[in-house]
């Protein structure tokens, strides 16, 4: 029970709620592995971490490779030990209308959130079967709870991913723990992403006054850590109170 001396991994580690959970996790006694696209933003998230009196280490991890993943898991192995926890937590938000046509757009959704889940997952369970123990965790979105117009893509990756989630938790016996926990509108720079000017301001306009901070999120995940290891929590929604 608890999360002192846990290993855990989080991808999308660098900014958002990947970065407020890695912080939080530390914080509370973890050893966190963190991966990411952007090394710099890494580096300057272990640097915050260890500058506190945490123990945190990283590697560029772009979650499109299945080999960044196996390299993550092998660097939690090789500093800690072992590996308790999997956050798949890197995802990316470039939406739009359909009729827009930003294919590519879903392309990079699609290996990004789903097929990097996917990867996370492949690279986590040989180790959590070795140990027999271990905890999937992953960041799906309530965008896939409610539907909404310029989200059809997004939403249908997180609703794979969900989908997956509740799939594993049945295969996975008495030893693995899966969580999907779906963060509302939360202020992180997940517009960043989006390549519609138009879409873009929107979300910005409807975030501002509704979003929530990435603690939150970081909250629920460590909750679902630190239960004891023969409590699964399945499934947390967590979202502002003003939004629809």
């Amino acid at each position: 029970m608890g999360i002192t001396g846990k290993v855990i991994a989080i991808t999308g580690a660098s900014s958002g709620i990947g970065r407020a959970t890695a912080k939080l996790l530390a914080e509370r006694g973890a050893l966190v592995v963190l991966g990411a696209r952007r090394e710099d933003a890494l580096a300057a998230v272990v640097d915050e971490i260890t500058a506190a009196g945490g123990k945190a280490v990283h590697k560029i991890t772009d979650v499109r490779d299945r080999n960044h993943l196996e390299a993550l898991v092998d660097l939690a192995i090789e500093r800690g030990g072992k590996l308790d926890v999997m956050v798949n937590n890197a995802g990316i938000g470039p939406i739009s209308r359909f009729d827009a046509l930003r294919v590519e757009d879903w392309d990079a959704m699609i290996d990004v959130n789903l097929r990097g889940t996917l990867h996370g997952i492949a690279a986590a369970l040989p180790v959590f079967q070795r140990q027999q123990s271990g905890h999937i965790v992953n960041v799906v979105s309530t965008a896939g709870i409610k539907i909404l117009p310029t989200m059809g893509v997004y939403a249908a990756t997180k609703n794979a991913v969900r989908t997956i989630t509740e799939a594993l938790r049945q295969e996975s016996g008495p030893h693995l723990r899966v969580t999907e926990v779906s963060p509302g509108m939360i202020s992180t720079n997940f517009g960043d992403s989006v390549t519609d000017p138009d879409v873009r301001e929107a979300l910005e306009q409807r975030l501002g006054k509704v979003a929530i901070s990435p603690d939150s999120i970081a909250r629920g995940v460590a909750y679902a850590i630190e239960q004891p290891a023969d409590v699964d929590v399945g499934s947390i929604v967590i979202r502002p109170t003003a939004q629809d």
